[in-house]
């Protein structure tokens, strides 16, 4: 037992150390500052984030099944393909996708996978805010999209 005893320390604290690590790969992600209401009170941006988050996730309707469809048997004929994101952070998040005559909000659990059917051939907007960063991206759109986000 003694003999284990380093050895289950060291594993806990690389354990540890690794969880702590949070990073944003292969997009740009901008700080936010906290925001102070009229009344006083401040109310950082995740906070917000986690408020609609709750109040989406109770009305939200997945397109789970178009996706997958899209995703493993995606035609070229399809007028229509998929975006996928990945969010690899400990927050849960809203994703926004925005284009002509489309808005749809997504809430995506901390490492959990969202998604949504498009439009084929034309530009979204794709932004969320992920523990206190925003992303932002504009994406012109012609087959299937995948996005993974981490801080």
């Amino acid at each position: 037992m003694r003999k284990l005893f380093p050895f289950i320390a060291l594993i806990i604290f690389l354990n540890s150390c690794e969880t702590a690590h949070y990073r944003t790969t292969n997009y740009p992600v901008r700080k936010s500052s906290p925001t102070t209401s009229n009344t006083g009170s401040s109310n950082t941006s995740a906070t917000q984030t986690e408020i609609e988050y709750q109040a989406l996730i109770k009305t939200y309707k997945s397109e789970t099944a178009e996706v997958l469809t899209d995703l493993l048997n995606g035609s070229e004929d399809s007028q229509k393909t998929s975006i996928t994101v990945e969010n690899n952070s400990r927050c849960n998040m809203v994703l926004t996708i925005s284009g002509n005559n489309y808005f749809k909000k997504i809430p995506i659990a901390a490492n959990k996978i969202g998604s949504a059917m498009v439009l084929k051939n034309q530009n979204y907007n794709i932004s969320g805010m992920i523990c206190n960063s925003v992303y932002q991206k504009t994406k012109f759109v012609t087959s299937s999209y995948n996005i993974t986000l981490s801080n």
